[in-house]
C-alpha cells in the first residue's frame, strides 16, 4: 500500500507565513539581512525543484515556496525557504562568505584635520613643543566636522588635542617659572 506524502507540521513551515505575520528568528551564519541577488533566488528556487522533484512536499506548497523565494528580498528569508530540505543552506563561516565588492560598505573618510591634529600632537616633543597650538586648533575643528559630517577620526583628533594641550601646557609653566625666576634674581 502506498504511503501518504509527508507533511510537515504547518506552524514549522515559515513559508507559510502570511501578510503581517511576524518575521521568523534567523539562525544562520550567514548575515540574514543581506539583500538577496538574483542568483541567491535561482539557487533558493533549484534548492527547491530538487526537493520537489524527490517528492519532498506536493505541488501547490513546491508553487507558494517558489513565489516566496522570487519575492524574498533578504538571504534570511530564501534560507527559511529551504531549511528543511537537505540541500538547504550549508553552514559556513562567516570568513567563506565573499562578498563582491560593489556590495560592500563604503570606508568612512578619515578627517583631514584629525590627522593633521595627530601629527602636530606627535611632534610636540621633536619639535619642544612648537606643534602644540597647531594641534589643539586642528583637534577642536576636526571634532567639530567629525560630529557634523559623521567621517571616522576622532580618536586622532582627540589625541592631538590631548598632546597639543599638554605642550602648551608645558610652555606656560616653563614661562611661568622662567618669569618668577627673573623676579627673584632682579
Amino acid at each position: 500500500m502506498p504511503q501518504p506524502p509527508y507533511r510537515p507540521h504547518a506552524s514549522w513551515q515559515p513559508w507559510h507565513q502570511g501578510p503581517g505575520a511576524a518575521p521568523q528568528q534567523w539562525a544562520g551564519h550567514a548575515a540574514p539581512s543581506m539583500l538577496a541577488s538574483h542568483a541567491d533566488r535561482e539557487r533558493a528556487v533549484d534548492v527547491l525543484r530538487a526537493g520537489y522533484g524527490e517528492g519532498r512536499m506536493e505541488r501547490d506548497e513546491f508553487e507558494k515556496r517558489v513565489a516566496r523565494a522570487c519575492a524574498a528580498r533578504t538571504v534570511g528569508e530564501l534560507a527559511l525557504l529551504v531549511a528543511d530540505l537537505p540541500q538547504g543552506p550549508v553552514p559556513q563561516s562567516a570568513a567563506a562568505v565573499v562578498v563582491p565588492g560593489a556590495f560592500r560598505p563604503v570606508p568612512r573618510r578619515v578627517n583631514g584635520k584629525a590627522v593633521g591634529a595627530a601629527v602636530c600632537g606627535l611632534s610636540c616633543l621633536p619639535t619642544f613643543g612648537l606643534t602644540g597650538i597647531p594641534a589643539v586648533v586642528l583637534g577642536h575643528a576636526a571634532r567639530a566636522e567629525i560630529r557634523r559630517s559623521g567621517e571616522a577620526g576622532d580618536g586622532l583628533a582627540l589625541t592631538g588635542l590631548v598632546l597639543g594641550w599638554l605642550s602648551t601646557a608645558g610652555w606656560a609653566l616653563v614661562l611661568v617659572l622662567s618669569a618668577m625666576m627673573l623676579i627673584t634674581v632682579g
